[in-house]
């Protein structure tokens, strides 16, 4: 039995009446995880999304979300790391954060590396130390100078490892993965203990923006937690930490926050916080707006098949399962490109589309790419170029 509305209790704040606003049903529970088969693709598991809104703090979660079906192991290809836009923007932040950070000589903690590449960065750049936790790490796959400066451990980060000490905490692109927000962040603030010099650093996608665009292929299984900057910072101040900053970047497609240890929670919001009643505003255009975003892109879809035209997906991630789970597409897209070869060859959950290589659309001339990230817009030009291709390419958020 679901339960009531007014018992649903927030993840962030820890208050009940959270309150749905938009559903998706049947999704995929993995959007990055290798599949081999287009068989196995199609018979992927399934799982509902019902996002819902906390009045007290801004938060936003599937809440009937059920970790127990994600497998995050070797087979989770979640790097993007083979893109030059991709790598330019790691290795700016990565000065940035040396640079505003003084992170010389100092141990970095990365919660959530992945395969490591942004920490290999911060210890090569730097001359820094480095732990990085995480169970989807492959070892052998991170040829970083600074390889040997990083030591990895293959696990979720828990309260067994609160004795690693760091002066840098890091975790990216991992708290929007974590249904129990405020219990996880109590356990980096135990992590970090008394060492108020700590400074630690989050990055996650940014929820306004997918409520202001109706980007509905940025929501899917994996993502159960959704922030903005206050809803973000309030979390941060619940949990024992003193907020000094948060921004965004990646065309406002990433989060960051900076905060270190402090015992405020009351403290004064900061001027980029955007208000309980900007963010329920925001809602209230998404759920207006999504229904017409679904019916324009189903119509123009079916135009490319009506006259004939080829189309493909380029970029096989979850924005890509969610945007063809979501409107149900099958024949109207042949295949998926990806740049990342650790992919190409196998197929997209939930529709079965096989991944393939740039190469290979020589031989396939598409007439229609759909880019799945506007932000490689040049990148994916010049691919295409290289080629000797010019299909139109339209931007998903066209």
């Amino acid at each position: 039995m679901e339960k009531p509305i007014d018992s649903l209790v927030c993840p962030n704040c820890e208050q009940p009446g959270m309150r749905p606003f938009h559903e998706v049903r049947q999704v995929p529970v993995h959007s990055v995880l290798l599949v081999e088969s287009r068989q196995t693709a199609l018979d992927f598991p399934r799982r509902d999304i019902r996002l819902a809104f906390c009045p007290q703090c801004g938060f936003i979660s599937n809440v009937i979300f059920d970790p127990t079906v994600h497998q995050y192991s070797e087979r989770y290809e979640e790097t993007q790391g083979f893109s030059a836009t991709f790598n330019a923007f790691h290795a700016r932040l990565a000065g940035q954060l040396i640079e505003r950070y003084n992170l010389r000589e100092k141990t970095v903690l990365e919660i959530g590396c992945g395969k490591g590449e942004f920490l290999a960065l911060l210890c090569e750049m730097g001359d820094n130390r480095g732990i990085g936790v995480d169970p989807a790490y492959v070892p052998g796959r991170l040829d970083e100078p600074a390889a040997g400066q990083v030591t990895f451990i293959r696990d979720f980060y828990s309260d067994k490892y609160i004795g690693l000490k760091a002066d840098f905490y890091c975790c990216k692109m991992t708290l929007e993965h974590i249904p129990d927000t405020a219990n996880f962040l109590r356990t980096v603030r135990g992590g970090v203990g008394d060492h108020h010099h700590a400074v630690v650093f989050f990055q996650i996608p940014e929820v306004t923006r997918i409520l202001c665009e109706t980007a509905f292929w940025d929501i899917y299984y994996e993502h159960c937690s959704y922030f903005s900057r206050g809803s973000l910072a309030r979390l941060f101040r619940h949990c024992g930490f003193e907020v000094r900053d948060v921004w965004t970047d990646y065309d406002d497609q990433y989060l960051m926050i900076e905060a270190r240890p402090g015992n405020s929670p009351e403290s004064d919001p900061l001027p980029q916080e955007e208000s309980l009643s900007e963010l329920e505003r925001d809602i209230s255009f998404f759920t207006n707006h999504y229904p017409e975003r679904l019916r324009v892109w189903r119509e123009r879809l079916a135009g490319y098949q009506r006259e004939g035209r080829k189309v493909v997906l380029w970029g096989s991630g979850s924005k890509g399962v969610s945007f063809l789970t979501t409107l149900g597409v099958s024949e109207a897209i042949g295949y998926c490109v990806d740049i990342n070869p650790h992919k190409q060859g196998t197929f997209m959950p939930g529709t079965g589309h096989e991944i393939v290589s740039p190469e290979f659309l020589t031989g396939y001339c598409p007439d229609v790419v759909i880019l799945m990230n506007p932000v490689y817009q040049e990148e994916v030009r010049r691919d295409l170029d290289r080629l000797n291709l010019s299909p139109e390419i339209v931007s998903i958020n066209a």
